[in-house]
């Protein structure tokens, strides 16, 4: 499905774009036409485009990019991930033994060969379409590349997977970053757009004031998971038992990404809260709420 914003063309995938499949965008200028994020609904064949920019080097954004030979784009720091399936297979952090299948799946079910050939930009780099501008926003956290676009004179701002869900921010991959995705949420708050687009499932958002009100509750979540780990450890854990507990996934969700991502999560977590005075290492690897931190 194309839903149009201006001359944004925003392609839809099945179940209103949700993971396995991402939202990609089709910006058309007097001069070039470009494609950001060719997903897994374009793996058969995308719409025509001068150059390809991706948001983020994950799977799900980039499943479809070998339907152009064109020049491709991504931010320096995913850079060595989208150039090497290898080198986005490491970022992931996953124990050794699920790395196999999970090198079979990035190739197989994504379509992932790495693009040797992709350029690096920069935050604020500029790509001028002819009447019709797309400005690069970096929004680390996510992963240290991670981006959105601002197309103009549309008013239409990408934040990719700064994606409004009730899931909430995803930080937990091994360069995943809680401070990082807080300073990138702050600044797209503080962008006027007409227009604001998310990669999976709450597409596009009309109004700065409605997209403001969504981010504050997709933000809220980060809050609701500190108030789970302070009253967790009203007793002293260690960070597996954290881990065990949950912060992110519900407890029926299986897998090998399950537990890195809630051990890394868990420990940022803790870092801030203890920089915050809000707990405290009563012995070597055993954390308690200092108390009344806990509500």
């Amino acid at each position: 499905m194309r839903e149009e914003y201006g001359a944004v063309g925003v392609l839809v995938g099945p179940g209103r774009s949700a993971y396995p499949y991402a939202s990609t965008l089709h910006v058309r200028g007097t001069a070039e036409r470009l494609v950001v994020d060719p997903s897994l609904a374009l793996a058969g064949g995308g719409p025509p485009a001068d150059l390809v920019l991706v948001s983020h080097a994950h799977e799900d954004h980039i499943a479809g990019l070998g339907g152009y030979d064109v020049p491709v784009h991504v931010h320096e720091g995913d850079l060595g991930a989208l150039r090497s399936r290898e080198v986005m297979l490491a970022g992931l952090g996953l124990p050794p033994e699920a790395a196999a299948e999970t090198d079979r799946m990035l190739r197989d079910d994504f379509h992932v060969r790495g693009r040797p050939d992709a350029r690096g930009f920069e935050d604020g780099t500029v790509f001028d379409l002819g009447g019709r501008t797309v400005t690069v926003v970096h929004l680390p956290g996510h992963t240290p590349g991670h981006c959105g676009f601002l197309v103009e004179p549309d008013g239409f701002l990408f934040v990719a997977d700064i994606d409004l869900t009730s899931f909430g921010p995803h930080y937990g991959d091994l360069a995943g970053s809680l401070a990082d995705f807080e300073a990138s949420v702050r600044r797209c708050r503080g962008i006027e757009a007409r227009w604001y687009g998310t990669s999976h499932q709450k597409g596009v958002i009309e109004g700065a004031g409605e997209f403001r009100r969504r981010l504050d509750v997709f933000w809220e979540v980060t809050a609701r998971r500190e108030a789970t780990l302070l009253d967790h450890l009203r007793e002293p854990r260690t960070v597996e038992e954290i881990v065990d507990h949950r912060l992110v996934y519900r407890p029926h969700v299986e897998g090998p990404h399950v537990r890195p991502v809630e051990r890394r999560t868990a420990v940022q977590h803790l870092a801030r809260l203890a920089a915050g005075g809000l707990v405290t290492e009563v012995e070597p690897g055993r954390f308690r709420a200092v108390p009344g931190a806990a509500g």
